[in-house]
């Protein structure tokens, strides 16, 4: 059966009992989708952390090299990198304990998604954070 994705309803209770948002693949590029959209959850009030190597600040915001050198607990792993890279961030998440993964459109992993589940994590596959915010939490 394939992967699928929570309810509306659950999907918004999940992103309103989030507060700290780490950006896996987030650029620091104004025009790139994880930059623009990391900047909108930022505005929304959540936390943002850029996950990059090679950059030190997005957003105003410490940038890590990767999940496991963010000092700071994490609710949610939004992830922006292709899906091949996904289950090495999945491995990440589940050495950490981090209970929420989110795959934005272009980095799906479906069986990430499987494994992420099957260890008890809230996933999201496939659709855009930001757009499912503003449609589905917001008054």
């Amino acid at each position: 059966m394939p992967f699928a994705n929570p309810e509306p309803d659950k999907i918004c209770a999940l992103l309103k009992s989030v507060k700290t948002i780490a950006v896996v693949g987030y650029s620091p590029k104004p025009g790139r989708a994880s930059h623009t959209i990391a900047r909108r959850m930022q505005q929304f009030g959540f936390r943002i952390i850029p996950v990059r190597p090679g950059i030190s600040e997005g957003l105003g915001e410490k940038a890590y090299p990767d999940l496991a050198s963010v000092p700071d607990p994490v609710d949610l792993a939004n992830v922006f990198r292709s899906g091949k890279y996904v289950p090495e961030v999945l491995d990440q998440c589940l050495r950490l304990g981090i209970k929420n993964i989110w795959m934005q459109e272009g980095a799906e992993h479906e069986e990430s998604a499987e494994r992420a589940r099957a260890a008890g994590m809230n996933v999201v596959m496939g659709r855009c954070i930001m757009r499912d915010y503003a449609s589905l939490c917001l008054d």
